[in-house]
């Protein structure tokens, strides 16, 4: 492996006042462009830069990458007053750019497919052609302009959320494995010319056809057919789904000979992003161990600050509260690069921060694991295989991001997947006590034990939580998740300290379990290929009904599908 590469965008959140952040890229729009204004808020992301790339450059990370190519590529299409935003943008990244080769890293921009201004967007329309030329003549412009960068991240499967604003916006481009194809034979020369590295992600949230690329071998293979460069990676997450746990390694990794780039999260953006540990080095050991039967991995892209949604906004490398989050970068690079176990690196990790004690630092990490595992995932779930359309579904159904959801018609579901639930109220009683423990070995080895608290109360009301799914109704278990949900907002008030929001809704679910079932057994399949019914029926009606259903009932998806991220709807493209 010769790629080490890490995320390097949070300077850029510093003081950046929104509650629910959009860690997916940088908030260009929080960026000034009035002088004194401007000249204060690059000094302030540069010496935190700065001091980011002294650390990971120390650990043994050897390169960083930074957003995003259409805010640095100036274009006689786009507006006159966005170019000059870019011209002043060139200044500072330029600077930004020499700290980071300063300290001996490579640098990376990310890049999607693909990212407008109304100017651009009318002059594009919905011409390939002139989308194609925008785009060649984009990265050629970046590429000329900025010699020091190693190479470009390009996304073609999701685009930018639907709170992004700004001079940019992106959009899904690329529908098609053969629209994919054409458009990697359009840019490939253009880095081969200015020998820099094209690292293409199969990351996808199931929008149109090419929405399966991230593990349909099938999509894949069309996409890159006769595509074999020197200068082409292909970067993928580790599963066929986001960055959860339980899913196996993508058979991606075995099916694609090229060279490949294994994308990795250290803050985990579903298990609380740092708030409390998460720790996730045993899993990753097993990923490196079964990857060394690929052959042609170049190296790892660990996500350190990128992903979610989040009020949680702890920044790794920055700051003191960033431990749980440097624990995990730290030892996923020690498995990677050095070929470390798990506990060799957790004890170099504890000699290099003077803990005395590596013996009870590990027991803390793996019981932190073993807390993730079984007090978070409903393990039972969890394993199993589900797809709906193009997409695997989560093995994490009850959390997303920084929202519990509670409700009659989750109850339901749950109890459709799961046979064992009071197996599952067991686990997450066992959670709580194992948190217990952690604790105490926080308090022993000076670590945030207010953290660990934290932890304890969110998993208490997981806990109680289960109850409700798999206990039979009654309203005693009502009243006690009412209480509990009140005692947790007065303990954790909004605005001061960052906390898990809970959706609770009650109201008896009005399908009928068989109904459900029968539902489910047509929408959902258990392997990856497609069935018959999804050809003739799922894959295409479902699009027309979501599109019936949002007329009809405007209201029957909450604001919360509808508004984070790219929300539902792209689901059914």
């Amino acid at each position: 492996m010769d790629i080490f590469l890490i995320d390097a965008i949070g300077p850029f959140f510093k003081g950046y006042r929104k509650r629910r952040v959009n860690w997916s890229k940088i908030p260009f729009s929080h960026l000034s462009c009035q002088p004194d204004e401007r000249r204060q808020q690059f000094a302030r992301i540069a010496g935190d830069l700065d001091l980011f790339c002294a650390k990971v450059s120390h650990i043994g990370y050897t390169a960083v990458s930074l957003d995003d190519v259409a805010h640095l590529a100036p274009d006689h299409w786009i507006e006159s007053s966005v170019n000059a935003r870019t011209a002043l943008l060139q200044q500072e990244y330029r600077l930004l750019f020499a700290i980071c080769a300063g300290h001996g890293l490579d640098i990376y921009l990310t890049m999607d497919i693909l990212s407008q201004t109304p100017a651009l967007r009318e002059w594009v329309g919905r011409r390939w052609d002139r989308a194609e030329e925008l785009l060649v003549r984009q990265v050629d412009t970046v590429l000329r302009q900025f010699p020091e960068i190693s190479g470009l991240i390009v996304r073609i499967g999701e685009c930018d959320g639907g709170d992004v604003d700004g001079d940019f916006r992106s959009e899904l481009l690329v529908r098609t494995p053969k629209q994919l194809n054409r458009l990697l034979r359009a840019l490939l020369p253009v880095f081969e010319r200015h020998r820099r590295m094209m690292i293409l992600r199969t990351w996808t949230v199931g929008a149109y056809p090419v929405g399966d690329f991230i593990w349909h071998e099938r999509t894949l293979s069309r996409a890159l057919a006769g595509i074999d460069s020197p200068f082409f990676i292909l970067s993928m997450k580790h599963g066929e789904s986001d960055f959860f746990r339980y899913l196996p390694l993508n058979p991606q990794f075995f099916s694609y000979r090229g060279k490949k780039l294994v994308e990795l999260q250290a803050r985990r953006e579903y298990e609380g992003a740092g708030e409390y540990p998460a720790f996730i080095g045993w899993e990753y050991r097993q990923f490196f161990t079964q990857l060394a039967a690929a052959g042609n991995i170049a190296g790892i892209s660990v996500w350190c600050q990128t992903g979610g949604w989040l009020p949680f906004r702890r920044l790794t490398f920055l700051e003191t509260a960033g431990l749980w989050n440097e624990i995990n970068a730290y030892v996923i690079l020690k498995i990677f690069r050095d070929g470390s176990t798990v506990e060799q690196a957790v004890k170099a990790y504890a000699l290099e921060t003077d803990c005395h004690d590596p013996e009870t630092l590990i027991e803390l990490l793996r019981l932190s694991e073993e807390v993730i595992r079984t007090g978070l995932y409903i393990e039972e779930v969890a394993r199993r295989q589900l797809y709906f359309r193009r997409i695997r579904i989560p093995p994490l159904l009850t959390v997303y991001w920084d929202t519990v959801f509670i409700s009659q018609s989750l109850r339901q579901l749950l109890n459709l997947l799961c046979e064992r639930g009071a197996e599952s109220i067991e686990h997450s009683r066992q959670a709580i006590s194992r948190i217990e423990r952690m604790e105490e070995i926080a308090v022993r080895l000076n670590l945030p034990a207010q953290d660990l608290r934290f932890m304890a109360d969110t998993f208490r009301l997981l806990a109680l939580a289960r109850e409700y799914y798999f206990l039979p109704h009654s309203e005693e278990i009502l009243q006690r998740m009412k209480t509990a949900k009140k005692e947790y907002k007065e303990r954790y008030p909004k605005g001061l300290r960052p906390r898990y929001r809970i959706r609770t809704n009650y109201t008896p679910f009005t399908l009928r379990s068989r109904h459900l079932r029968w539902m489910l057994g047509i929408a959902l399949r258990s392997r990856r290929g497609y069935r018959l019914l999804d050809h003739l029926l799922i894959l295409h009606m479902t699009t027309w009904l979501y599109r019936l259903l949002r007329w009809l009932r405007p209201g029957l998806f909450p604001k919360f599908a509808r508004k984070r991220a790219m929300g539902v709807k792209a689901v059914f493209r």
